[in-house]
């Protein structure tokens, strides 16, 4: 019997991921290469974040080549030309600048953890566009969106500014560079989803906006990609020499939204959490959009046939990456699986809190330049509770987003999909059941990301037909249930107002109050 695979390549911010799946039966799809290579992180200056986009090319190569090698080395009858179709899902709002006819990057990507452009926002808000700018982007102006950073490169860099206005160089986000390196320049193209977290687009519309443009520097749409629809025809293989000429890029999503896809969440009032380097929570809103009265970003889910589906986010900028500071600046873990075992037999709140405002605080607080604390320490704290704490912290962002979403939305939760790497630690899940007081489900398979990249480039190439052909693909690993008796409800209750006071207590230090 002849196979068909879908190759997914899922470009995050601290490495790439490649998965290599079996689509032959549409209701058992079957991971048979994988591979995860990391690359490094450029700080320059303090709060300045970078990537080296060669470094991210090579490890796209190297994940994809590893993933096909696993494949042949299966004996399952694969060969590179049974790739039928490629997905990509990528970090979202990083910029990227490079040549026009020779894609040779002309700067380090801007990495949307970057702060460098926080005098621009404050400027934007000073001067009273902010909110013209959220009614048409859905977004708040903050450094993490792409545009301020290209009025940045504009103001700070002349010899690209140069380059931009003379129409050599190109910007995109991370899906733009990696289409027009696996087509070799046939294709500058993005898609919705990217495309509405740049601050250029406006979401209503579904078209670059000139207004948003001019704010941000930009004569014209000349050096940004062509928005496509979710999933379709992108570009095609071409002189690679890991892959054969010709295979279809056929779906394209930014990282959380194929999540959202990789959850099933494809109706309205279905929501996941993906907890990576930060915490990522969708809800699907459907085809209305929802302007968040509770600080957060009303984004595209995805476009199909020039359609948009929209979601709400909220978005913790720190959420893994705490579970890494604890290991590789403070020495408290040897490993971030060791952290369910330390913290597992001890308590925390309502005595010891940690704010994770390592890179300021995302919605609902959207204060870019506020700083993480411990709170409580004694000389009987523990380095136990202060990994208790740091899993706790992780938590409590996202009861805040859940709480928001709910005033927002017409939708109380029941249950959350959960994915991304630190969703393997039943012991935060377990306390985000018990703080979010939901049921909290996690599946076999986390690779979710790259899974909804797998869906729509299936959509796209024609495997899958419809989203509900997709429904039996998924099934649930774990179930992590709230508590339900009374003394357990009084104590989450004063877990959570001893949070709030920690984060007070961190805008004051901050500045910010």
């Amino acid at each position: 019997m002849s196979k068909v695979f879908i190759l997914s390549v899922d470009q995050g911010t601290t490495g790439t991921t490649a998965l290599l799946v079996d689509v032959s039966e549409k209701t058992a799809l079957k991971i048979v290469g994988r591979s995860t290579v990391n690359f490094p992180q450029h700080f320059p200056k303090a709060d300045w974040v970078e990537h080296d986009l060669d470094e991210i090319w090579l490890s796209v190569v190297q994940a994809c080549n590893e993933a096909c090698m696993q494949g042949e080395a299966r004996a399952i009858h694969f060969s590179r030309k049974a790739i039928v179709a490629i997905g990509i899902c990528n970090q979202r709002e990083t910029l990227c600048v490079y040549d026009r006819e020779t894609l040779k990057p002309l700067a380090r990507a801007i990495v949307w953890q970057c702060k460098r452009s926080s005098a621009i926002c404050k400027r934007l808000k000073d001067e009273g566009l902010e909110a013209r700018i959220r009614q048409k982007t859905g977004l708040f102006v903050d450094p993490y969106f792409s545009g301020t950073k290209i009025r940045w490169l504009l103001e700070n860099n002349a010899d690209l500014a140069r380059q931009i206005k003379n129409g050599s160089a190109l910007l995109g986000t991370i899906d733009t560079f990696l289409l027009s390196k696996f087509g070799q320049g046939k294709a500058h193209v993005t898609e919705a989803s990217n495309a509405s977290r740049t601050l250029l687009f406006n979401i209503h519309e579904g078209t670059w906006d000139s207004e948003l443009l001019a704010i941000m520097g930009l004569a014209s749409s000349d050096n940004i990609p062509e928005v496509l629809d979710s999933y379709g025809f992108f570009t095609a293989t071409r002189g690679l020499g890991f892959l054969p000429d010709g295979i279809p890029i056929t779906g394209v999503l930014g990282d959380q939204q194929a999540a959202l896809a990789g959850q099933q969440c494809f109706s309205s009032g279905q929501a996941k959490c993906t907890y990576g380097t930060g915490a990522f929570l969708l809800l699907n809103v459907g085809e209305q959009s929802v302007l968040s009265q509770q600080g957060l970003l009303t984004t595209v889910a995805w476009q199909i046939a020039g359609k948009r589906s929209f979601a709400l986010e909220g978005s913790a900028f720190i959420a893994g990456a705490s579970l890494q500071f604890l290991r590789d600046n403070l020495g408290l873990l040897s490993s971030a699986y060791e952290s369910e075992t330390l913290a597992r037999p001890v308590s925390a709140a309502p005595l010891i809190y940690f704010v994770p405002a390592l890179a300021g605080l995302g919605a609902p607080w959207w204060y870019p330049n506020a700083r993480g604390a411990f709170f409580g320490l004694t000389r009987a704290t523990t380095k136990e509770q202060l990994v208790r704490a740091c899993l706790e912290g992780l938590a409590f962002q996202v009861c805040d987003l859940i709480e928001s979403m709910q005033r927002d939305s017409s939708h109380t939760f029941k249950v959350l999909r959960v994915d991304g790497g630190a969703a393997a630690n039943s012991l935060l899940l377990t306390i985000q059941a018990q703080l979010a007081e939901i049921r909290v489900e996690r599946p076999h398979n986390l690779e979710t990301t790259a899974m909804g990249a797998v869906f729509f480039a299936g959509l796209g190439a024609k495997i899958f037909n419809s989203f509900q052909e997709l429904g039996g693909t998924s099934k649930i690993q774990a179930s992590f249930e709230p508590a339900v008796d009374p003394e357990a409800k009084d104590l989450v209750r004063k877990q959570k107002d001893g949070w709030q006071r920690a984060v007070k207590a961190v805008q004051v230090f901050s500045g910010l109050e």
